[in-house]
């Protein structure tokens, strides 16, 4: 079976039908917006401020948005229609995607617009912004796939947003809790930790290591997510 963006493209649309009749949805775009409106105009130029507001973009975007989106085809029982219907794996995972990408990118670059957050490197930081997008939707997806319900999808969704947004502080603990060393490997701060590289102005090749990182943990969302959704077409 060949690749069709004319099916991709569909699922796209319906996708935008159903998150703009959702206003509970769609209104928690704004959030990350506006928190960098108002980060911008206090003066605040510190960099784990700039990345506490892109990384709650991306869990709020990337990760919430994507997993209410999917919820919600499971609770109308239209994602098992879409199972069985001649379209792949990938281009339903595909499409079910493309819409969160979007609205993940625009959202994150207002938020950094408009918090004055101007990277040494903009090359660098939009490669690791992609990326980090597609770890965030691929966790959305997987929890939209576990989840029952909107409402359930609503709630196992905030240790996430509460992870990968603040979870950038628990590094100030990491010398008198040594434990929490393994936290310098979430995705999140080896985000925080390229730009603070790039500010220092490394090159793609001093953060390929971050890069690698954070493509691991975008290997292993996807693997388990299409574990996941090919249980759910047999179940």
């Amino acid at each position: 079976m060949t690749f069709s963006w004319k099916r991709v493209n569909a699922i796209l649309q319906k996708d935008f039908k159903d998150f703009s009749r959702n206003s509970a949805v769609s209104i928690i775009i704004f959030l990350p917006i506006i928190l960098a409106a108002i980060y911008g105009r206090m003066g605040i130029d510190s960099l784990q401020v700039h990345f506490m507001n892109i990384n709650m973009a991306f869990a709020m975007v990337g990760t919430y948005v994507q997993c209410c989106l999917i919820a919600e085809e499971k609770e109308k029982n239209t994602l098992r229609g879409l199972m069985l219907s001649p379209a792949s794996t990938l281009e339903i995972l595909g499409g079910k995607s493309l819409l969160t990408f979007v609205l993940t990118i625009v959202v994150v670059f207002f938020s950094a617009y408009l918090s004055e957050y101007r990277p040494a490197s903009m090359g660098i930081v939009a490669v690791a912004i992609v990326l980090s997008t597609l770890f965030y939707i691929g966790m959305g997806t997987l929890l939209g796939l576990v989840a029952k319900s909107v409402m359930e999808s609503s709630v196992i969704v905030l240790p996430v947003i509460g992870v990968f947004t603040m979870g950038s502080f628990v590094t100030a603990w990491t010398e008198k809790y040594p434990i929490l060393k393994v936290a310098e490997f979430l995705p999140n701060i080896q985000l925080i930790e390229l730009a603070e590289e790039v500010e220092q102005g490394a090159g793609f090749v001093q953060v390929l290591s971050n890069l690698g990182i954070i493509g691991i943990w975008i290997v292993a969302v996807f693997a388990l997510t299409v574990v996941v959704y090919r249980k759910r077409m047999v179940d």
